[in-house]
């Protein structure tokens, strides 16, 4: 391997965030992208009236129930790595995309 993959493979952490419904996946996910300085303002997961919804909650049916139903993967740059953050669902009528989410981590 050439010097330069390996420098760009040594950069890189991947985070897997799995636990068990209701247990802060999703707001742990939104504060390390606020303090890694991947968004301003970290969204809300508690309230379905919450005028900023959490970031990786993207999908309508998620902003609306403030649950996750499909995983979610960021990335951003902190301190010169490449962080690849991954927020599973907790919920065990998603477990099967959990799954998925380790295998690949």
């Amino acid at each position: 391997m050439s010097n330069k993959i390996e420098r760009e493979i040594a950069r890189r952490r991947t985070f897997g965030i799995i636990s068990h419904p209701d247990a802060g996946k999703t707001t742990l996910t939104e504060k390390l992208l606020l303090y890694g300085g991947a968004i301003n303002m970290a969204g809300a997961v508690k309230s379905r009236k919450a005028e900023r919804h959490a970031t990786s909650d993207w999908m309508a049916i998620e902003q609306e129930r403030g649950i996750s139903v499909t995983t979610s993967v960021m990335k951003f740059t902190y301190r010169d790595f490449e962080i690849n953050l991954l927020d599973t669902p907790g919920h065990q009528d998603f477990s099967e995309d959990t799954y998925r989410v380790l295998t690949a981590v």
